[in-house]
């Protein structure tokens, strides 16, 4: 999942310790590192883009990869609807998360293989991923505590009867201490 790396709109806790644009700069060439270093034939990578409009109109994102509006609604219904109508299993993965290798996703899509779900942990609570095999019940990611450090379990207690895996610990970089450390 990833947005359109405008200036305001795109990381903005880390726009506020080192400007709108540097941080719009930095996750433009984050997303781009990441795209390529996972552009697999063992998986189709798939775009999901916010703004709508980004899917296009953006000329920052390689024409080759297929490209899907993420759809109005905070971020877990966005997520929702991407597990519902993407062909599973599927996992979903944010660009922000520069220790991302391509043995991360295939441990995911093989934790999938025995479980119904797959997470990827964050130290700050919440999740670099998340893997379904089967298309969500309506429920998944309701009243999750976004950008907190419930963000995982809640999402967990929305699939309370699943066969939940967990792979590894990854870091985003939300904050310049967060930039620093990579």
């Amino acid at each position: 999942m990833l947005k359109d790396p405008r200036p305001g709109r795109v990381k903005t806790r880390l726009g506020r310790d080192i400007g709108m644009t540097a941080a719009a700069w930095w996750f433009r060439h984050q997303s781009a590192t990441l795209l390529r270093r996972l552009d697999n034939p063992r998986w189709q990578l798939i775009l999901a883009l916010a703004p709508d409009t980004s899917v296009l109109t953006s000329r920052r994102w390689p024409t080759h990869l297929t490209r899907v509006p993420q759809g109005r609604g905070d971020l877990g219904e966005r997520m929702a609807r991407q597990l519902r109508v993407l062909p599973g299993p599927t996992c979903i993965i944010g660009a922000d998360i520069p220790g991302i290798t391509p043995k991360h996703i295939v441990q995911a899509f093989n934790a999938l293989g025995t479980h119904d779900a797959v997470f990827g942990p964050a130290p700050d609570g919440g999740f670099w991923l998340v893997g379904m095999k089967h298309r969500p019940k309506p429920m998944l990611f309701k009243n999750v505590r976004w950008s907190t450090p419930h963000a995982l379990a809640d999402s967990i207690a929305t699939i309370p009867d699943a066969r939940i895996a967990t792979v590894a610990t990854l870091s985003d970089v939300d904050t310049a201490t967060d930039l620093a450390r990579f």
